[in-house]
């Protein structure tokens, strides 16, 4: 079946090019399949020893072993541990953008980008569980995107606060280094402090990696990491983007609280573009990966990818995430669409451009979008002009009423940062 829900609808003009391209995509996809990731990575011997990167941890040395997963691959991860565990997982805890049901993993429903009142009370779930830990104590956590919004357990402000800073930072263009520093300073969660509260026990974190450069110090904001950053520079971030100093706080800084905490990173967009490189080279091009940290403005970066020189049957493969400038007011999209839809006036013939959300979500229902020279001449004849969407920040209504080019895939329980790939025919 395929990952891609209207393929179909996009291959109505019997495209080669565009057909290839989804394919490529798709393998992309499938390399990042939460189960298949965690599957490959963790397995429990005979012996009852949790085999987890080369390193096991003997499961009747621990009185409890409890489950925590954060972000938008918690609940696929979940499962998995549920299903490898069995009964010797005591209880867990999941917050995740999905809902589903399992044994004895309670499962919460949570907001994103922006927190909510569900995600504090879910996080309190959390923070009621591991309450008591002890150095007899076994806490498997799943870390993954969307985990700085899900996880929240705000230090001395109001949740509505917390939308509004996150609001003005990603509106002003803030990066997600920028964003993630502030947030561990306004949290009682992040920033290393969910190992704090672990504390005694051993605590084993699985990270599913969205950020440019795996610095997992800021995935999910870093929740079992020692933190780098001081309060001091989430404040010069605030200055920087003229909002109201609030109260921030230090995040730990004490060996002792990370001493026994093992961060695995288990998946990243390497996974993603290494599959889509061979798929790619089977399908008869030549293949490189440019960068897995492509970053800039969206507009921008589009207008570059579909400004390349051209090369004979070339793919070019690249990760990372970028970021918008809100325009105007009541548009919808995100990222990857406003990235294509820069490039749409720009891409020449004999070429397709990509820009794809590795979880499926583009901030709506759409994962991205396919642009070729194609759809730029249907729009031309339906009158609608990119720039005009762009100038409101509007580009899933332009996708949309072109009616072609939005991929479809719904949420998928991944999340490696966006993956863009150029093919040249």
């Amino acid at each position: 079946m395929s990952i891609i829900l209207n393929k179909d609808e996009l291959l109505e003009s019997n495209s080669k090019l565009r057909r290839d391209a989804l394919q490529i995509l798709e393998a992309g996809y499938s390399a990042i399949n939460t189960e298949k990731i965690l599957r490959s990575q963790i397995t429990l011997e005979e012996g009852g020893a949790l085999c987890i990167e080369n390193t096991g941890f003997q499961c009747s040395f621990y009185e409890r072993i409890f489950f925590v997963g954060i972000g938008k691959c918690a609940f696929e991860g979940a499962e998995v541990i549920e299903d490898i565990l069995g009964d010797q997982l005591t209880d867990g805890v999941v917050i995740d953008v999905k809902i589903g049901s399992l044994k004895k993993i309670r499962c919460y429903q949570g907001t994103h980008p922006y927190p909510s009142e569900a995600n504090v009370f879910a996080t309190r779930e959390i923070l009621e569980m591991i309450k008591g830990v002890t150095e007899r104590d076994l806490v498997l956590v799943l870390i993954s995107g969307g985990g700085s919004s899900l996880l929240c357990q705000p230090h001395n402000i109001s949740v509505e606060n917390l939308i509004e800073i996150t609001k003005t930072l990603t509106q002003r263009g803030a990066d997600i280094f920028e964003l993630n520093t502030v947030r561990k300073h306004l949290s009682l969660v992040q920033g290393g402090n969910l190992a704090k509260l672990c504390f005694p026990s051993q605590v084993v974190s699985l990270i599913f990696s969205d950020v440019l450069g795996n610095d997992i110090s800021m995935i999910a904001s870093g929740p079992t990491i020692i933190d780098t950053t001081s309060k001091e520079d989430a404040g010069k971030i605030l200055k920087k983007y003229e909002i109201q100093n609030y109260e921030i706080t230090e995040t730990p800084k004490d060996q002792k609280y990370f001493d026994n905490v093992k961060n695995v990173l288990v998946c990243s967009n390497q996974n993603a573009l290494i599959a889509m490189k061979s798929k790619a080279e089977e399908l008869g091009f030549n293949t490189s990966i440019e960068t897995e940290k492509l970053s800039g403005d969206a507009s921008e970066v589009g207008k570059e990818l579909a400004t390349k020189e051209i090369r004979a049957k070339t793919c070019l493969l690249f990760g990372g995430e970028t970021t918008v400038k809100i325009m105007g007011e009541g548009g919808m999209g995100g990222r990857n669409q406003e990235m294509a839809l820069s490039a749409l006036p720009l891409i020449k013939p004999n070429s397709v451009l990509i820009c794809a959300a590795s979880d499926g979500w583009d901030n709506t229902p759409h994962a991205g979008a396919l642009v070729d020279s194609e759809l730029f001449e249907k729009a031309k004849n339906l009158n609608l002009s990119p720039e005009k969407f762009l100038a409101k920040s509007d580009s899933y209504n332009f996708f949309k009423q072109v009616e072609d080019g939005a991929l479809c895939t719904g949420r998928l329980g991944s999340n490696v940062s966006d993956l863009y790939i150029m093919l040249y025919e």
